[in-house]
């Protein structure tokens, strides 16, 4: 849950929820420098909630488990009480 309680890692795991990004494409997206995004996706990683890959210079990140997905769907699905 801690690395849900960030906003910019929480935009980065919905990111992924659509498919494999490139580190440029989610500084992108988040509207990010790709210094810090590299910092949350590394933190993301080590907790085992994404993976990387490599392809010549480029990097790129997907969701590293249907554990995470299931948790999004439930919180993104949770109806809003107010």
């Amino acid at each position: 849950m801690k690395a849900l309680s960030d906003e910019t890692r929480l935009k980065i795991i919905k990111m992924l929820f659509g498919g494999e990004k490139c580190v440029c494409e989610i500084a992108l997206l988040t509207k990010r420098r790709q210094s810090t995004v590299s910092i949350h996706l590394r933190k993301l990683e080590n907790w085992g909630i994404l993976e990387s890959k490599r392809d010549g210079k480029s990097t790129y990140y997907n969701l590293a488990n249907n554990k995470v997905r299931k948790i999004l769907k439930i919180v993104n699905d949770k109806p809003n009480k107010g």
